[in-house]
């Protein structure tokens, strides 16, 4: 099966440029932009060989697995185009949904951690699977001339393999005992994504967003731990606002809002992190 667009995607002028190995779809994503790419463009391959993650950290998408970008092209406020992750973590989560029939993975059978989703989103940028991460969002950005900016917005799915060296869990679809491969996954992550993106309606619909983001956080209301510049802070994640900061009680009943940070629940955030 090739990479193909939803229907409503092309309806809405996406287009698609497909891959079976690139260095890095944002690179990518972004050098189009730079020469004048209108943006709406989709870079999708199954194999990628120089992917980053957040923080410079390498993202590795071995054969099969989905690395996908969508390049955007605005001249929205760039606060604004920061949230395309989390547009792009609802699309990703309902795509899931869409493509994994629920009983038909091994591990959150009824559910994730809160007992309805069996697929999370973990501020700022994972999707997990009962806890384990099963893909991670990164967004780039570029300025353009007059007064625009290009934001690439990656996706990399564990499809069918996941690395094992890292300091937290991770899981792939294969693992799970799903049968999907990286067509059919953005075949349904494109159409997703037209759905969210007219909800989030170039920023002007954030706070349903939100709220539809906050539905399926993971850990909200638990105990965390976030480590920011190397310092750690403990608390209660109660929610993220309306810029859709990260927002912690910690033990002394003050309210911390955090920009950026690395998150860990659980026992982990218990731990040394």
């Amino acid at each position: 099966m090739a990479f193909r667009l939803a229907p409503t995607a092309a309806s809405e002028g996406f287009r698609l440029e497909a891959h079976d190995t690139v260095g890095s779809t944002n690179a990518l994503a972004l050098d189009h932009a730079r020469a004048g790419d209108p943006g709406k463009l989709w870079v999708v391959s199954k194999k990628q060989e120089s992917g980053r993650g957040r923080r410079g950290r390498v993202w590795a998408t071995p054969e099969g697995n989905l690395a996908a970008t969508l390049l955007v092209v605005t001249n929205a406020e760039l606060r604004l185009a920061a949230t395309l992750g989390f547009v792009a973590g609802l699309a990703l989560a309902d795509a899931l949904d869409a493509v994994v029939p629920k009983g038909r993975i091994a591990i959150g059978l009824d559910g994730g951690s809160d007992g309805k989703n069996r697929f999370e989103l973990k501020w700022p940028n994972d999707v997990l699977a009962s806890g384990a991460k099963l893909a991670g969002i990164l967004l780039e950005t570029a300025i353009l001339e007059g007064d625009r900016f290009a934001v690439a917005v990656g996706i990399g799915v564990n499809v069918v393999a996941y690395p094992e060296d890292l300091p937290y869990p991770a899981t792939s679809l294969s693992a799970l005992g799903a049968a999907c491969d990286a067509e059919t996954l953005f075949l349904a992550l494109s159409d997703a994504w037209s759905e969210n993106a007219r909800l989030w309606n170039d920023g002007r619909g954030l706070s349903a967003v939100r709220r539809r983001w906050l539905a399926r956080a993971a850990g909200l209301g638990g105990q965390v731990a976030v480590r920011i510049d190397g310092n750690v802070v403990r608390g209660t994640f109660e929610t993220i606002d309306e810029d859709c900061r990260f927002v912690i009680r910690d033990d002394k009943g003050s309210v911390l809002t955090i920009a950026a940070g690395d998150v860990h629940f659980g026992a982990v955030a218990s731990a040394q992190v």
